[in-house]
């Protein structure tokens, strides 16, 4: 008897030679298992690329950062309960003051509120989309934000103060309205109601989670009170720890300030909310999780239904192979040889359409990542699962067609016809 691993290879040999000779029959096959795998693959790599973007768009705050907002943040995905996100009485200019002038831990403090979440912004004869935000923030917005400056300058304490007609402007805003490599510093452009000096430009971050900050105007705060004006306007307080390691000691000294600052008493809970942008970040991905479960269980129907598809290929190819079963009996091979020689053939065909769906299946998850302005991922632990669930979908739907072979009596094989 030859040995085992020369049996294998003669089996992987017999396979390769059954392949070239029914290349219709091969290519149906591969497709089945290329498809079914193309499947899962692809909406993993997708799900993948959603979740490296989110861990890209909240790393930039920096785990030692955290938002004191009056409404609790609050993400659900793929359905499941949680109620309502709650809201709180509106955090006011002066208390958002407050909490920045007597919070002495050390880090960075910077108060912010919304001027309006769409509008043009023009220069001359061009104009913006009317997807530009204007933001109202303080000499720290950059650095709480995660932002920096691709030239130009900060804010002037004088600018802060008097809440001067200046702007800091988005990458994709400096883009539109100053083409061709124009310096748009100490330029005027308009929107809302005012004229504004840029004096500076933020580098460019790309868009992601449904907002863009390349797409956003930065003026002095009291400029927003005064130019964008409205009732009852609510700010934000954004921190930045100056170190990770302080960061829970900064959360308790900043809740136990603005405790005082808002009048909770002892016992009450708190009336605002605080959120660590690494927490948001684990949440959105923790929550993908439901996604995850049935964007698996989708693919995992798909090969089950590509096994039944292999399977009904290798039992015609049984039949038709009958009288070569016969003469390899007659010629001395075992019932195991006869199996493993089929189960290597299919495990064969699978591993061809595994490789091919597992190549379309990142391709084409990467194309929709792409659209969807996600980075370029590939899922390696997810290109192994494929792997070894082709192995998985040969064993199974090649076992009852490799055993109905090795059990063919060798005189009625080489009779059929």
């Amino acid at each position: 008897m030859l040995p085992d691993r020369a049996v294998l290879a003669e089996n992987l040999k017999l396979s390769l030679q059954s392949i070239r000779s029914h290349m219709l029959r091969t290519s149906l096959t591969v497709l089945i298992i290329a498809f079914g795998i193309m499947a899962l693959i692809g909406i993993m790599t997708a799900i993948s690329s959603i979740e490296a973007s989110i861990s890209s768009n909240f790393a930039r705050l920096g785990a030692n950062s955290f938002t004191i907002r009056n409404r609790e943040m609050r993400i659900i995905i793929g359905g499941g309960g949680g109620g309502q996100a709650k809201e709180y009485r509106r955090i006011t200019f002066e208390e958002a003051e407050a909490f920045k002038d007597r919070f002495d831990f050390p880090s960075l403090v910077s108060v912010s509120t919304f001027g309006t979440g769409s509008t043009v912004v023009r220069y001359r004869s061009r104009e913006t989309n009317p997807t530009v935000s204007v933001v109202g923030s303080d000499e720290n917005y950059l650095v709480t934000t995660g932002n920096e400056l691709d030239r130009g300058r900060n804010f002037s304490p004088r600018e802060l103060q008097f809440g001067e007609n200046v702007v800091i402007v988005g990458a994709e805003v400096a883009k539109t309205l100053f083409p061709n490599n124009e310096d748009p510093l100490q330029q005027f452009v308009s929107f809302g109601n005012a004229r504004y000096q840029v004096i500076g430009v933020m580098k460019g971050k790309g868009a992601g989670m449904g907002f863009s900050e390349d797409q956003r105007c930065v003026l002095p705060l009291i400029t927003v009170r005064k130019n964008f004006s409205r009732p009852r306007m609510n700010y934000t307080i954004t921190v930045s720890s100056s170190d990770v390691v302080e960061m829970e000691s900064a959360l308790g000294e900043a809740t136990g300030l603005f405790r005082v600052i808002r009048g909770v008493r002892v016992g009450e809970d708190d009336n605002f909310d605080i959120a660590r942008s690494d927490n948001i970040a684990q949440a959105l991905i923790e929550n993908m999780r439901y996604i995850t479960m049935a964007a698996s269980l989708i693919g995992m129907i798909t090969l089950m239904g590509a096994a039944i598809g292999l399977m009904n290929i290798m039992l015609v190819s049984v039949t038709e192979r009958t009288q070569e079963i016969g003469i390899r009996k007659a010629l001395g091979a075992t019932r195991k040889i006869i199996k493993q020689q089929f189960l290597a053939e299919a495990i064969v065909f699978c591993q061809i359409g595994g490789v091919l769906g597992i190549f379309l299946g990142v391709l084409i998850g990467n194309i929709i990542s792409i659209v969807m302005g996600n980075p370029f991922v590939v899922p390696w632990m997810w290109v192994t699962i494929g792997v070894v669930l082709c192995v998985g979908v040969g064993l199974i739907a090649g076992y009852y067609p490799a055993a109905k072979a090795s059990k063919l009596d060798p005189i009625e094989s080489l009779r059929y016809e």
